[in-house]
């Protein structure tokens, strides 16, 4: 373990959540699964504004998990699209905790690379619009 504080990313979170007893397992750590879950609703958040519509899981490229999430965490995932293909979005999510409201503390308990692809109404894949067709705001 280093003495160096921990950088959170230079993004705003795509989602923060404190898990609840609910969450919790016997040892009293967040369950993987909850974890999974929430990243991935990250990793849409990001991949759903990229794609200008509905997308859906297909792969989760890797998810390693690093340190427990305990209760009283709150959990930030950050996202970013490393990767936009033809019909696929591939998305990068890092996952902290902070701990000690009194003294916050940021630890990485996550990290992990979801990729999605764009679907039509139908379920049908699509093709993902051109990243200068997104009409940027001119403030």
């Amino acid at each position: 373990m280093t003495d160096q504080p921990t950088r959170l990313p230079d993004l705003q979170p795509a989602l923060r959540v404190m898990p609840l007893p609910a969450d919790l397992n016997a040892a009293g750590d967040v369950f993987g699964g909850w974890v999974m879950a929430q990243t991935d609703i990250a990793g849409a958040v990001v991949g759903m504004r990229r794609a200008r519509g509905r997308i859906a899981t297909v792969a989760v490229n890797s998810f390693l998990f690093k340190q427990p999430i305990s209760a009283g965490d709150v959990v930030s995932f950050y996202a970013e699209v490393v990767k936009v293909g033809r019909t696929s979005i591939t998305v990068a999510v890092q996952v902290y905790a902070e701990r000690h409201p009194a003294n916050p503390l940021f630890v990485k308990v996550t990290e992990a690379v979801l990729t999605y692809v764009a679907l039509n109404p139908d379920g049908s894949k699509r093709e993902i619009p051109a990243e200068d067709s997104l009409g940027a705001s001119n403030a």
